[in-house]
């Protein structure tokens, strides 16, 4: 049996705590295991092939846009197979990079296998056996798949099998309300795809502030239909080779029927850690199958930890390298770095694009009081670069304790809303985590970000604030 210091099962954020490991402790002996492609499920599967897509899918809404400013132009092709190609080259090219790197590095063994666990710290790789003295579980999720009637009898697709193909559907039903729906759903239909989204959750991206996720419903839906709180029962074939989705409304109990050229199936995420077998090694999973850990990524087993998708706490590749960090300093340097998710950030690649951190205001009012919170709001539209930019309704909010000033959280819906929350994420990783250098600090003008300066001073008590969007016409569902 093959015993080595350190065994990591995924090739994402594992590779960050691999990557400094070798090089500072190249004596090391470092097995490194993955069943898919390298690069984890960002790059293979997930943010990286997807933003290459929505890009151009960007780029289109824009010159759609560009009649308002007199400019006359017309998109005559959109070269569907090239935007696809284009996305698989780019990806492909760095998984061969990464795993020329993992096969060339010495005294780590590379193995593109499927790995479970037959006893403590004892794995069967393919049809070898292998023992670690620390392992690092990061083995990313799997698509969730519902229980839907027929499905099993047609053929449709996933976020895992959507990257691959190439030839535009006339028409693309998407089965799921959250970000992954959202997105490919920009995606196809700035594609120039007639596409259907149909979510069982009342509200259209259900982990948003109401009020964002109803403008987005609002803006989206000039593109595509969308239907919010319907379940879908059942799929079947039609005679031309399309797929039917029937769907009831939850509430009102109206029938719901699309008829689509291709079904997509973005019902979320789900643990793929019965694979591994965890348990033979005694590692401890939730009811729903992810992997136990506490602060420190510490697994219920000493000297294995897991992180990002495997501990399904949140699954965004930013967080996954985040927790790879918490878990270096504690497996490899014991300091008992403790992770905080206080602010954990998250963007939605639509048009108009969302970004959030830290707190709903329901949860600020939970926790702290509702005389206690905050609210600070500006319009995109109501500031000199949103004036030249014609853009309406977008907005940032921005909840804060009464007293402290303390940044709760903040979410913004408009354009570049990933890059211009980034002024308040920082400042939320401060000892601190106060507003104020927001307003103090000068800010360009005339530019974008001024709306989060004005969105700081414009703070009011919570019922002011709901009184203030009511006025302005701004959709809360």
């Amino acid at each position: 049996m093959q015993e080595y210091d350190i065994i990591a099962i995924g090739t994402g954020s594992a590779m960050n705590i691999i990557s400094a490991v070798s090089q500072a402790n190249p004596d090391l002996k470092i097995a490194v295991i993955d069943k898919d492609e390298p690069g984890g499920i960002c790059l293979t599967k997930g943010c990286i092939p997807t933003k290459i897509l929505l890009y151009p899918a960007e780029v289109i809404r824009t010159i759609q846009r560009a009649g308002i400013f007199g400019i006359d132009v017309d998109i005559k092709k959109i070269d569907f197979k090239f935007v696809m190609e284009r996305m698989r080259e780019i990806i492909g090219e760095d998984m061969s990079n990464i795993k020329e790197g993992l096969s060339q590095t010495p005294d780590l063994d590379y193995y593109q296998e499927t790995a479970e666990f037959i006893d403590n710290y004892t794995l069967k790789v393919g049809d070898k056996k292998i023992k670690g003295k620390q392992i690092l579980l990061c083995t990313g999720s799997k698509p969730t798949i519902p229980n839907i009637k027929g499905l099993d009898k047609i053929d449709y697709h996933t976020s895992d099998s959507i990257l691959q193909i190439s030839e535009l559907p006339r028409s693309i039903c998407i089965v799921g309300g959250g970000y992954i729906a959202a997105e490919y759903g920009h995606f196809f239909s700035a594609m120039s795809s007639n596409v259907s989204i149909i979510g069982r959750n009342p509200q259209f991206l259900p982990q948003g502030e109401p009020e964002v996720s109803a403008l987005a419903k609002k803006e989206l839906g000039k593109h595509m239909m969308i239907y919010t709180d319907s379940e879908v029962r059942e799929v079947e074939k039609e005679s031309d080779g399309r797929v039917k989705i029937i769907a009831v409304n939850r509430e009102t109990n109206e029938k719901v029927e699309v008829i689509a050229d291709e079904l997509f199936i973005a019902a979320g995420r789900s643990s793929n850690a019965d694979i591994l077998h965890p348990e033979k090694s005694g590692v401890l999973t939730d009811e729903d199958g992810w992997i136990l850990t506490n602060a420190l990524m510490e697994t219920s087993k000493k000297n294995i930890y897991a992180f990002g998708d495997a501990n399904g706490k949140y699954l965004f590749k930013h967080a996954a390298n985040y927790e790879s960090q918490v878990a270096y300093y504690n497996a490899i340097h014991n300091r008992g770095y403790k992770a905080s998710y206080h602010a954990i950030p998250s963007a939605v690649f639509t048009d108009p694009e969302i970004a959030s951190v830290g707190m709903g205001e329901l949860d600020a009012i939970n926790e702290f009081g509702k005389e206690e919170v905050l609210i600070g709001f500006q319009r995109y539209q109501d500031t000199a670069k949103g004036i030249a930019m014609v853009v309406k309704d977008f907005f940032v909010k921005i909840i804060v304790k009464k007293e402290s000033m303390e940044i709760l959280g903040a979410h913004i819906i408009g354009p570049f809303a990933s890059v211009l929350i980034q002024e308040i994420i920082t400042l939320m990783y401060t000892p601190e985590r106060t507003a104020v250098p927001i307003f103090q600090g000068m800010h360009i003008h005339p530019a974008l970000n001024e709306v989060v300066e004005r969105a700081v001073g414009n703070l009011m008590p919570i019922d002011h604030y709901h009184h203030f969007i009511q006025h302005i016409g701004l959709p809360e569902k």
